[in-house]
C-alpha cells in the first residue's frame, strides 16, 4: 500500500492543519491554493498580482513534491469575477506556453465576500 507524503512550501501554510499537498505515489493533489504574498498571509489588493503568487505557489508545491508543472493534469480555478478569465489566460499561457500540451481546467465562480479574488486546486501525475 502506498504511503501518503504531505507536502509544504516555505512562506504559504494553511491555517488550518492540513498540507498544501499529498502525494501518494505519483498521485499529488493540493488543497486550495490561494494568491497570498510569500510569507505572509496577506493578499494583494488586485487579481493580477494574486494569479502570479498564485502561479508562483503552483510551481513550487509540484517541485516540492518532485515534479514540473508538466505533471499537472487538471486545475480547477474559481475567480471572484468569471469575466476576469482574460487575465487568467495571459498568467495560465505563461506557466503553460504549449498548446499541445496544457493540463484541462475548469473555471468556477468564486462566492463569498472575503479579499481572495482567485484560488485553484491541483491534481499532477509526477513521473
Amino acid at each position: 500500500m502506498p504511503r501518503r507524503k504531505s507536502i509544504n512550501i516555505a512562506g504559504f501554510r494553511h491555517q488550518n492543519p492540513i498540507p498544501n499537498a499529498t502525494r501518494i505515489g505519483n498521485l499529488l493533489m493540493s488543497g486550495v491554493i490561494v494568491g497570498f504574498d510569500p510569507g505572509t498571509r496577506t493578499l494583494p489588493p488586485d487579481l493580477d498580482r494574486q494569479l502570479g503568487n498564485l502561479f508562483a505557489h503552483v510551481r513550487e508545491i509540484v517541485t516540492a513534491a518532485g515534479g514540473s508543472t508538466d505533471d499537472i493534469i487538471k486545475m480547477t480555478v474559481w475567480l471572484k469575477d468569471p469575466s476576469d478569465r482574460k487575465l487568467l489566460n495571459r498568467h495560465w499561457v505563461e506557466m503553460f506556453p504549449d498548446e499541445n500540451s496544457r493540463p484541462s481546467r475548469h473555471t468556477l465562480p468564486l462566492p463569498g465576500d472575503s479579499a481572495v479574488l482567485v484560488q485553484c486546486d491541483l491534481t499532477a501525475v509526477l513521473a
